[in-house]
């Protein structure tokens, strides 16, 4: 995982909390690491687009999405902080229940968080979009 510029570790470990609880479906678990202010954005051109608000609005979301999960995950391929904003490159690997096809694919999350708590998680298709929303030279990507 490659960690650059100036992530702090406190903030990629709570980060990666979420995600190891997700992909071990303890949804449960998610919810220690939200502000009660959380949002969660997904794009149009993803599986469960639109804008959720508020700890329950967006457990009810990670459930509803990880639901559908037979089995796989997200794995974090790496760190990017710019200001305070951070972002991950995720790479989902997972089979559908009911289907016997795998779907793989690269995105980026973008995160905010606010004394140890995510306030702020957005997802973007295109990992330079992700970039580029936290100010980072994306010229490489």
């Amino acid at each position: 995982m490659t960690h650059a510029h100036s992530a702090r570790p406190a903030e990629i470990e709570v980060i990666e909390a979420i995600y190891a609880a997700i992909n071990r479906d303890d949804i449960a678990a998610v919810a220690a690491y939200l502000d009660p202010a959380m949002e969660w954005i997904e794009p149009p051109d993803f599986p469960t687009p639109g804008t959720y608000r508020g700890i329950p609005a967006v457990l009810a979301h990670i459930t509803r999405g990880r639901s559908t999960w037979a089995e796989g995950g997200c794995e974090l391929e790496g760190f990017f902080a710019g200001g305070d904003r951070i972002v991950v490159f995720v790479r989902a690997r997972v089979r559908l229940k009911g289907h016997t096809e795998w779907l793989d694919g690269p995105f980026a999350d973008g995160w905010i968080l606010r004394d140890g708590k995510a306030v702020l998680a957005q997802s973007f298709g295109q990992r330079r979009d992700g970039l580029v929303w936290a100010g980072i030279d994306a010229s490489g990507y």
